[in-house]
């Protein structure tokens, strides 16, 4: 099970670097097993992603996560995906009240996120939960509760800011 994990810029393989690469057993090439050692991490550390990044992999747009992330976890085998904000974020986009948790998780697939925890939508005077993203050519559609309302993918193509940031211990 290959897994990344990223704070800020930097990234990482939680699969131990042991199990993918044979050390030498000669004693004339003991010399070099420190640098076959270190390569697959340089390498891990070369290639990572943001996670807005990871959205464009999976054929989403950036804007379906706000700005701040600090850090996510990635499990490449499940889709399992854990994004980290500094703060709960709220935000108005497109005459909606969003706001999204200090941690967000879903499991995510090509044109699929579901699953979702941590973003809710603001309907009348209830918060409710978004529980599923999919997206059909220009098209995304949001599973709110039992509904489903449809958006041009061009209102996400930029990451929303937050417009009211709330660092609490528990959310």
């Amino acid at each position: 099970m290959k897994q990344v994990e990223c704070f800020g810029i930097f990234c990482w393989s939680t699969k131990p670097a042991l199990e993918r690469v044979s050390l030498p057993s000669s004693t004339t090439s003991q010399m070099a097993s420190p640098i076959l050692f270190l390569a697959p991490l340089l390498f891990t550390f070369a290639k990572t992603l943001t996670v807005y990044q990871v959205l464009e992999d999976y054929d989403f747009p950036i804007g379906l996560l706000a700005s701040g992330i600090t850090s996510y976890t990635l499990n490449t085998d499940t889709g399992e995906l854990h994004v980290n904000l500094n703060a709960t974020c709220n935000l108005s986009l497109g005459g909606y009240n969003l706001k999204y948790k200090s941690t967000i998780s879903g499991v995510i697939s090509t044109r699929k996120l579901t699953n979702l925890k941590g973003v809710s939508i603001k309907l009348v005077m209830f918060w409710v939960d978004i529980l599923e993203v999919t997206r059909h050519g220009d098209e995304l559609d949001f599973l709110v509760g039992k509904m489903l309302a449809g958006f041009n993918i061009d209102n996400f193509e930029e990451s929303p800011q937050c417009t009211n940031t709330r660092i609490t211990s528990s959310e």
